[in-house]
């Protein structure tokens, strides 16, 4: 496997008089597959947004270094800059659709926020769901609409209308998603106090990771105390604030490690370390391997 990062997927780009460019493209999964498969089924990393919906087969799908189950009517929802891969198998169909964050994410809007933070790069959800047969129908109706409107590209509202539909579709995954956690005892994401906090905390540590901010640090600008993040982190996550500001740490470390030409001392500065040896032993603490040797595993 190379390290480059394997963007070499052709994509392809609404335009608009809007300074920012959108994106928005669907695509068969199994014709998808088939076309990019040299690249798919490498680690690799995106800058925009994808929903991979499997209608059938079975096998593996990987997200930030950790293996998980694709089954019939699995959804993955994967956010940009995570690293991810599909298995060798072939046999898959289904949908894949790529947007940019501009389509899910609108300045001062609960809904897009709660539906960004509970889908995608969830800090304390894996990145799947499995949605059943119960609203098949329904969310192939949204696409249908999608696949519609797409190439009407000079129709007034297009960017917006493409947007309803998209956003139609994730309420109806995370209807389904709380339905199905409710059976199996689960508490569903919903957007209360203590988890909007965790929400904005793990935003903090995305921001900052780099910065090497105490965990006193994060709780002052949450308005709250250490004692109180603590509590938080451990009561929804079993885990505490400093475990949540290591492991981003070092998923960055392996994502650079994955598909950056940058040295392990370059990796170290970039991530905020003054020593590069220090950094190794960091790294070496928390994933039982050097970055050397991790970067040759994974190459």
């Amino acid at each position: 496997m190379g390290k480059k990062p394997v963007n070499t997927i052709k994509e392809y780009h609404l335009h608009h008089q809007q300074p920012k460019k959108l994106q928005f493209t669907i695509h068969d999964l199994n014709v998808y597959l088939e076309e990019h498969k040299a690249n798919a089924t490498r680690p690799h990393i995106h800058s925009f947004y994808q929903i991979i919906w499997f209608k059938s087969g079975s096998g593996q799908h990987f997200v930030d270094f950790r293996e998980y189950d694709v089954f019939e009517n699995a959804i993955f929802f994967i956010a940009k800059n995570q690293v991810h891969y599909f298995d060798n198998k072939s046999n898959y169909e289904g949908v894949l659709i790529h947007f940019n964050e501009s389509f899910i994410a609108s300045p001062n809007n609960e809904m897009d926020f709660f539906l960004k933070c509970s889908l995608f790069n969830n800090p304390y959800q894996q990145p799947s769901c499995c949605i059943g047969t119960g609203i098949h129908q329904i969310l192939n109706e949204y696409l249908q609409q999608i696949k519609t409107e797409l190439p009407n590209v000079e129709a007034f509202g297009q960017t917006e209308m493409l947007k309803a539909y998209l956003k139609n579709f994730l309420i109806q995954v995370q209807r389904q998603k709380n339905e199905f956690e409710k059976v199996q005892g689960k508490v569903p994401f919903m957007v209360d106090e203590k988890r909007l906090q965790l929400v904005q905390f793990s935003n903090l540590v995305e921001e900052n990771y780099t910065k090497g901010w105490a965990v006193a640090d994060f709780a002052r600008l949450l308005h709250i105390s250490a004692r109180t993040l603590s509590d938080l982190t451990n009561h929804i996550l079993n885990k505490t604030p400093s475990q949540m500001i290591h492991e981003r740490i070092i998923l960055e470390a392996q994502r650079l490690l994955l598909h950056s030409h940058l040295n392990v001392n370059q990796i170290a500065y970039r991530l905020g370390f003054e020593d590069p040896s220090y950094f190794v032993k960091y790294f070496r603490k928390y994933t039982a391997t050097s970055p050397t040797a991790f970067r040759k595993a994974i190459s």
